[in-house]
């Protein structure tokens, strides 16, 4: 009876270990990709004269995401650490240069955020639904 009490002791601890261990929220696709959609979009807005954020669809997009990752088990407090992190915000950065690297552009011209800006909106891509041209 000991030994079962122990195993069924052991079986809970390793589950509930199991259950708390999370994946770190940057290695959440879904989630670190949209941010970096958001990221991208207001870059290109900030850097475009002639493109605005929508700003109330980011701010749903952002809230989106809270929600979706509260119910995968994160915690606000986990959230906020992942969003105002300097390391992920550095990292962060790092991907939305690459992105516009890709696409044969210069991510510190504003010139080539402005075409790269104006290309997502008439795609109507992920980053283009949260701009529009004037």
């Amino acid at each position: 009876m000991r030994a079962v009490a122990i195993l069924m002791l052991g079986l809970a601890l390793t589950i509930g270990a199991a259950a708390s261990a999370k994946t770190p929220l940057r290695d959440v696709k879904e989630i670190d990709d949209a941010l970096l959609w958001v990221a991208l979009a207001i870059e290109i807005s900030d850097n475009c004269g002639d493109i605005d954020p929508r700003t109330f669809k980011g701010l749903s997009v952002l809230y989106g995401l809270k929600r979706h990752a509260q119910s995968l088990g994160y915690t606000s407090a986990e959230i906020n650490a992942y969003v105002k992190s300097p390391d992920e915000k550095a990292r962060m950065r790092k991907r939305g240069e690459r992105y516009v690297e890709s696409r044969g552009l210069d991510p510190s011209d504003p010139a080539s955020l402005c075409s790269l800006g104006h290309a997502e909106i008439e795609r109507s891509s992920a980053i283009g639904i949260l701009l529009k041209a004037r």
